[in-house]
């Protein structure tokens, strides 16, 4: 009986003939799935990467600033960042000004602004909540702590969930002491070609 079976397996190895059709009807399905699954994973990565760089971009953007901001400068910058990302996707922005005061051992918010959804702006009483996130500070130093948030669909339902990007960026000014938030005023960063005569 053994000698029988071991004859038809290898009488089965060495057949040649099959059918084009039936196979990529069994494997089409598995190299789909494969493709599916590699483009899902890529673009969750890539999307978690392209956040955390609208979020660098933003804290950059400002730091740089010597002149002081308002709701049209924000309102800009929260418009670049949604371009910065994929257009099919929410995104909550949160920028502050924090300041260490070395004789209460405590951070102060000097100013924070919000746009989109997700977050509530930091005040004196609520910035201890990040305080274990935030740098340490010689007195009286400020950075510009940028927060993004962004709700990300998989492209494919392959059994990732919906996922939650929350970025947490902070920068130190760059040319000035501090930022500083006007509201409601312009801040003098226009610029007009046809005044110098171009």
């Amino acid at each position: 009986m053994f000698k029988a079976l071991r004859h038809r397996l290898k009488s089965f190895c060495r057949d040649s003939e099959g059918s084009v059709s039936v196979e990529f009807a069994l494997y089409a399905p598995l190299l789909l799935g494969t493709f599916a699954a590699f483009y899902t994973f890529f673009d969750a990565f890539r999307q978690e990467s392209m956040n955390l760089k609208a979020a660098y971009t933003i804290s950059d953007l400002i730091s740089r600033e010597t002149n002081y901001i308002n709701d049209t400068y924000l309102d800009s910058m929260y418009a670049m960042a949604g371009l910065l990302i994929r257009g099919d996707s929410s995104l909550g922005m949160r920028v502050s000004v924090v300041r260490w005061d070395e004789a209460d051992q405590s951070y102060y918010v000097d100013w924070s602004k919000v746009r989109g959804g997700g977050y509530e702006e930091w005040t004196d009483a609520t910035i201890h909540l990040v305080k274990d996130d935030l740098p340490s500070m010689p007195d009286q130093e400020r950075v510009i702590l940028v927060e993004t948030n962004n709700t990300v669909e998989p492209a494919f339902r392959i059994g990732i969930p919906t996922m939650d990007i929350n970025n947490f960026v902070f920068t130190r000014p760059r040319f000035a002491p501090q930022v500083v938030f006007i509201e409601d005023k312009a801040n003098g960063n226009s610029h007009n070609d046809n005044s110098m005569g171009l």
